[in-house]
Order: structure tokens, then C-alpha cells, then sequence
């Protein structure tokens, strides 16, 4: 499934290739988040424009909107999406964190905070064998999600490459809970191997938290047993109680004690900071929402930093978004600032897919920066300087 091309000579980064059966993936590479089976704001047309190689959809979502009942005569996301690249799902064990710690403790960004202003009851009950959901409290239904309901379904949704069930825990979360959760996530994981019925790739995941020792601990468990790649569970944004340094921390305890020859996937981290260190550390492939979600709210990326677009100073500027751009709204179309500025004035739907396209191609077209970096041996060096020129804003 993966084949490494080139290791950088002075540090851990490299260069890969994922193969799938929807053709091959370049890394180190950005996923792009699809959590309902399309790209917010894009038509299936947009995305080859964009560079995009790989796109994760959200199981548990696709599973409530589908039903049991629905999946079963499921023709598959490619189909669904017109996507014919490569797809990857996750195992909806996030939805068990943010349904439960996330809205229990009112942190984070999620839906179910938006939901909780009151109520901050969990909507999860996690047992041994599974996870009894609750999406709609008021009355009194439960769903239940265990390790081989989730890659069934999964398998149905037909993805290249799908995840084991797991749970992850928040770096604020106590050591002998995270310990507890990190075993719960072994467990599922042979059980998530046993359910596998297909031909698709699935990857591991490693929890642990905050905590060394465990996260070593579950790098080496998961890493023996025979899964086709490894994810690495973070919820290490600001919004979770994470820092920067306790990603840098948790990468380096962790990817050590993984095997050589795997590619590794780094669960929900996707700033441009975060994926430089992150490919420095080893990571093959990266998904966030930061693209998209940063898009729609008129935050766009550029090669000198991001600009928010509303701003009044962009009222009569007739530049393109970043001249330093070949994305086909700079490039081609070539949008001016007070363009944009005025259709997100005008909520026109234009807006947020005009700087979704943007900023996907932004992100996309940083990894084959640097992955070109990583082949001539100055992944440290374009690392330095790119970090450097947007410090200097």
C-alpha cells in the first residue's frame, strides 16, 4: 500500500506514495475534510482544480443521515460525491469525545457545544463492548456504535482506506481515565480487524493523551498488530486544552515506536505550523477543517499570511487574492480582493466557494512545496524560511 521514495537526510520527513485502488496518493499530503460526503461550498468539478489527492468523510454523520436501512443499498461515496479519487473515512469515534467530554465540559467549537448552552449533559454512555449515543435527548432514543458496527459501515460507504474504532481523550483528561480509554481503544482495534471484510485499507489508531508512557505504550500496540497504516489521535487544538509544544511532544514519543514501512496519518492538525513540524516528525498525511471552515468565514490564506477579507481595506483593492497564486481564481479567473469583499457583503454563495477552492489549492499546493523540498534534501531549510517570511507580518 505504501512505498517510501526518499528520507530526508536531516530529519524525519519523506516522501511517499499511498496506493489505493482509486488511484495514488503523493506525501507528504494534505486530506481534505468531506464530513458529509461532499466538500462544503465546491461542486465535484472544483476539486480536481484544486490539487486535491485524498478527502475524509465522517462515518458517524453519514451513518445518521443514511440509517442502517439506507447504507445497506448504499452505491458508495464515489459514486455519491462524483469523486473518483481516493477516499478515506474515519471511524466516528471523534463524535464520542465531542458528544461527550467536549459538550460535558462546554470546550471546543463542535455542534454539540452549540447545542449545550443549557444542557451540558454527555450525549454518549461508553461501555466496554460499545458507545450508546443519545443525538436526540429529548426523547430518549439511543444509537448504538461499536467496533464492528463501525467498519461495517465504512464498508458499505466504500472508501479506499477506513479507520478502527476508537476513543480519544483530551490532553486535560486524567491519567487514569486516558489509560483506561487508551486500553478500550486496543480492544477495539482487534475487534475492528476481526469485523474487516473487504479489500479496503484500514489504519490503527494510537491514543494516550498527554501521557508518554502511554502513548508509547499504544504506538507499539498498534504498530504489531496488522493494520495497513497508522493514525495518530491528537485533539491537541487550543480548543481542547492542547498546545503546540504537547502535539511536538506526543509526535516524538510516538513515532519512534511505530513501524518504518506504514504511513502515518495525523487525526484533525492542519495549521501550516502544525504540518511543517508534523512532516518534520514523520507524518505522511494531515486532514483539517482549517481550509474550508476558514474559507467560509472569508479568512483566506496567502503566501505572505491570512487576510480576512471583510475588512474595509479591501473595499477598492483590486489585486488578486495573492499574487504568488496559480489557483484558478487568482490565476485564471483572476478575482480581485474587492470582489470577494463584496460578495461575502452580499452573502452570495459565490463568496465561500470562490475562497474554498483558494484556500484548498493553497494547502494543497504547500505540501507539494514540500514535498519537493523533502526530494532535494531542504525540507529544514524551506521549513525555516517559510516560517520566517510569515513572522515577519
Amino acid at each position: 500500500m505504501f512505498e517510501i521514495i526518499k528520507q530526508d537526510q536531516k530529519s524525519r520527513a519523506r516522501l511517499g506514495i499511498i496506493k489505493t485502488e482509486h488511484g495514488e496518493v503523493e506525501t507528504p499530503a494534505y486530506v481534505i475534510v468531506g464530513t458529509y460526503g461532499s466538500v462544503l461550498c465546491l461542486e465535484p468539478e472544483d476539486l480536481p482544480k484544486t490539487k486535491t489527492q485524498l478527502i475524509i468523510a465522517n462515518t458517524y454523520h453519514l451513518w445518521r443521515i443514511f440509517g442502517d436501512k439506507g447504507l445497506s443499498n448504499f452505491p458508495g461515496l464515489h459514486e455519491t460525491m462524483g469523486w473518483q479519487g481516493p477516499l478515506m473515512t474515519d471511524s466516528g469515534g471523534f463524535q464520542v469525545f465531542s458528544l461527550g467530554f467536549l459538550r460535558e465540559s462546554g470546550m471546543g467549537y463542535s455542534a454539540a457545544k452549540q447545542k449545550a448552552e443549557e444542557d451540558k449533559r454527555s450525549l454518549v454512555r461508553i461501555t466496554e463492548a460499545g458507545v450508546y449515543f443519545r443525538p436526540d435527548a429529548e426523547d430518549g432514543g439511543e444509537l448504538y456504535l461499536d467496533a464492528e458496527t463501525s467498519i461495517k459501515i465504512q464498508e458499505q460507504l466504500d472508501a479506499d482506506i477506513i479507520v478502527a474504532f476508537d476513543e480519544p481523550t483530551a490532553p486535560i483528561v486524567d491519567y487514569k481515565y486516558t489509560k483506561k480509554a487508551m486500553k478500550r481503544t486496543h480492544n477495539w482495534a482487534e475487534r475492528s480487524l476481526g469485523a474487516k471484510r473487504t479489500s479496503q485499507k484500514i489504519y490503527g489508531v494510537v491514543q494516550g493523551g498527554a501521557y508518554e508512557d502511554l502513548r508509547k505504550q499504544s504506538a507499539k500496540y498498534i504498530g504489531g498488530l496488522q493494520f495497513d497504516g497508522i493514525a495518530i489521535g491528537s485533539t491537541y487544538g487550543d480548543a481542547y486544552g492542547g498546545t503546540k509544544a504537547k502535539t511536538a511532544d506526543m509526535l516524538e514519543w510516538t513515532i519512534p515506536n511505530l513501524p518504518e514501512h506504514k504511513p502515518r496519518h495525523l487525526f484533525g492538525v492542519g495549521g501550516i505550523e502544525d504540518v511543517l513540524n508534523g512532516v518534520e516528525a514523520g507524518i505522511d498525511t494531515f486532514d483539517c477543517v482549517i481550509p474550508t471552515r476558514e474559507a467560509r468565514h472569508a479568512r483566506l490564506r496567502t503566501s505572505i499570511g491570512p487576510i480576512d477579507i471583510r475588512k474595509g481595506k479591501f473595499d477598492y483593492d483590486d489585486d488578486v487574492i495573492d499574487e504568488a497564486c496559480n489557483c484558478p481564481v487568482c490565476a485564471e479567473r483572476q478575482i480581485s480582493r474587492s470582489k470577494l469583499r463584496k460578495l461575502f457583503k452580499e452573502k452570495n454563495p459565490e463568496a465561500s466557494r470562490l475562497a474554498t477552492i483558494h484556500n484548498v489549492y493553497f494547502f494543497n499546493d504547500l505540501m507539494e512545496k514540500i514535498r519537493e523540498a523533502i526530494s532535494e534534501n531542504k525540507f529544514l531549510e524551506f521549513k525555516k524560511r517559510y516560517l520566517a517570511k510569515l513572522s515577519d507580518l
